[in-house]
């Protein structure tokens, strides 16, 4: 896994990745952390969300894709199913999910530059290196960087 320090948004907007995929719960919210700012800066990344049902614990695991031009460039925004919920004690990352993500993003992005922040280890409370182990095992031989925030 490659890591970089930064802004995984401005990154984006930058041209430095194809795909970038970040956490979500399960009910419609995007209301913070990096999903509020990946909110406010690709609004169609939340109408990919709220294009689903809110509440549906079945989204665990799975993700929408909101498909945008950065420049005249092609980013697909994955919005990763990652925590039911956010609501009372956590942790709330679901590591299952987790991986099931990971895994479908391989199958449907390989050869693609991919992008991500601490997703499960900020607000839901995960252990990121059992996250970072998840991802790096799903995504071996792929292109892939870990941006760690940093202003």
């Amino acid at each position: 896994m490659q890591t970089e320090k930064g802004d995984l948004v401005r990154k984006s907007q930058a041209g430095e990745f194809d795909v970038i995929v970040h956490g979500c719960n399960c009910f419609c919210t995007m209301g913070a952390g990096i999903a509020k700012t990946i909110k406010q800066v690709f609004p169609a990344a939340f109408e990919a969300d709220i294009a689903t049902v809110a509440g549906d614990k079945a989204k665990l695991g799975h993700y929408t894709v909101a498909n945008v031009l950065v420049g005249n460039k092609p980013l697909a925004i994955l919005n990763a199913y990652t925590q039911y919920q956010w609501k009372g004690r956590g942790p709330h990352v679901d590591y299952v999910a987790v991986r099931q993500v990971f895994r479908r993003v391989k199958q449907e992005y390989t050869g693609h530059r991919i992008g991500y922040p601490a997703i499960g280890a900020g607000l839901a409370g995960g252990e990121w290196p059992v996250i970072a182990a998840i991802i790096a095992e799903e995504l071996a031989g792929e292109n892939h960087v870990f941006v760690e925030w940093q202003k």
